[in-house]
């Protein structure tokens, strides 16, 4: 009997594939509710390896049905995770350049924001911060965000500073809920868009925070917040917060944007 275990080439690049997958499974439930969920059917699936260890025939039959539907159970509890996943996917620009595709589906695109379009998004958020006006700006990049335009009122009009600060003026009908902006034009306003599901959030971030990370969630939309509060600017892009950001931050983020649309291109 060999005493030694054959390793390989493809077997420790099998263990490296499942150690990556996990890991990406972690940083995508991290701090959220479905990461609670995934440690407790975890731990039931070894408590059911335990009771077949022990050849406990009634609970270890009772569990295995359990098991059974198991997969059925997690596509369920664990959708929104799962279309995040595969929304990072499909929107990474080196896949659509790989297969070819991007062209095809957003061929009907409109053109990218200008640097003057880019100043003027700066110039409107600085001066919103300025009389603490509320903001929430969805900037779209490969995904068009429809679904989510149509929960709004279309505007379809140019971006100017002096119509997004009108838009979320707070005596205006439009100001609650965001503007989400697709190449060189406001698409739509007051649209409404989903809450993200993490609970280690600072308390102190309000509704307008958590659309923004719920939205950058499940798309690869840039998102511009401007507190109310206190007039500090805010950006989340996947899914991750950077709070209290100057203007000159915010500027060079957005240049960077142009840029990463123009090489996917």
């Amino acid at each position: 009997m060999s005493l030694f275990i054959t390793l390989r080439f493809l077997d420790v690049l099998d263990i490296l594939l499942v150690a990556f997958l996990l890991y990406q499974l972690y940083l995508l439930i991290k701090g959220t509710v479905a990461f609670n969920i995934f440690v407790g059917l975890f731990l039931i699936y070894l408590f059911w390896l335990v009771v077949r260890a022990l050849n406990m025939e009634l609970l270890g039959n009772f569990m295995g049905q359990f098991i059974g539907v198991g997969i059925l159970a997690l596509i369920v509890v664990f959708q929104p995770e799962i279309r995040r996943f595969l929304i990072l996917i499909g929107s990474n620009p080196q896949v659509n350049r790989f297969l070819r595709v991007e062209k095809l589906f957003h061929s009907d695109k409109t053109k990218s924001a200008s640097g003057q379009h880019l100043r003027m998004m700066v110039r409107a958020c600085e001066n919103m911060a300025k009389t603490k006006t509320g903001a929430l700006i969805i900037i779209a990049q490969n995904s068009e965000l429809k679904e989510y335009i149509r929960t709004g009122e279309k505007i379809n009009a140019r971006i100017s500073d002096a119509l997004l600060e009108t838009i979320f003026f707070k005596n205006t009908p439009l100001h609650d809920g965001a503007v989400i902006i697709n190449g060189n034009k406001i698409s739509a306003a007051r649209c409404i868009l989903p809450l993200t599901s993490k609970v280690n959030i600072n308390p102190l971030f309000g509704l307008r925070h958590r659309a923004a990370i719920g939205v950058t969630e499940n798309s690869d939309a840039f998102a511009i917040i401007v507190s109310e509060e206190n007039g500090n600017i805010s950006i989340a892009e996947g899914g991750e917060l950077t709070p209290n950001i100057t203007v000159i931050e915010l500027s060079s983020r957005l240049e960077n944007i142009i840029i990463e649309t123009e090489d996917a291109e």
